[in-house]
């Protein structure tokens, strides 16, 4: 697996995936799953090490949004292209609980659904192929312009077209809103 980052390749990943059976390393970025922090909880957090957590497809965030700011690093899950659940997870992830850190795709992460992805919230892609980089990063810039609202900070057209009119009217953007 390569991994993407800002639209660019990244050398080395800083997160080493630990097993849940597996002896915590004395240092560095681990990786661990939902299920290893449930049991492991106060020993993990005790770490002074960034943390990064693999959460599954079909966990509620909800139930878990309020601790994602413990982590450096979430992965999320897309088992089969179809299954857009990951995407729900990044929007709430990011948008209803403030998250900040490294949102990770991991699995299916098909070219075609990098834009959509990135619009959800998600910053970085495990992809298939080192030699699909190129076209992972073209696909990341292929909108402009955005419609519809979202976390990731774009301003939509609409509020582009908004604070256009206002300042060509004189009117300060505080007042059209």
């Amino acid at each position: 697996m390569s991994l993407l980052k800002h639209g660019r390749l990244v050398g080395e990943d800083a997160f080493q995936p630990v097993a849940d059976d597996a002896a915590l390393p004395a240092s560095g970025a681990v990786l661990v799953t939902y299920a290893r922090w449930q049991v492991e909880r106060e020993q993990l957090t005790g770490r002074n090490a960034p943390l990064g957590i693999l959460l599954p497809n079909n966990l509620d965030v909800l139930d878990f949004g309020a601790e994602a700011e413990r982590f450096d690093l979430i992965v999320l899950q897309f088992p089969k292209f179809s299954d857009g659940r990951a995407y729900s997870q990044a929007r709430l992830l990011r948008e209803r609980f403030g998250y900040r850190g490294e949102l990770r795709a991991t699995g299916h992460v098909l070219q075609d659904q990098l834009w959509h992805m990135q619009r959800s919230g998600f910053d970085a892609f495990e992809i298939p192929r080192a030699d699909a980089v190129e076209a992972f990063a073209k696909a990341s810039r292929t909108f402009s312009h955005v419609y519809q609202p979202t976390g990731d900070g774009r301003v939509s057209v609409l509020k582009q077209r908004l604070a256009a009119h206002n300042n060509k009217n004189g009117r300060s953007q505080e007042a059209a809103e």
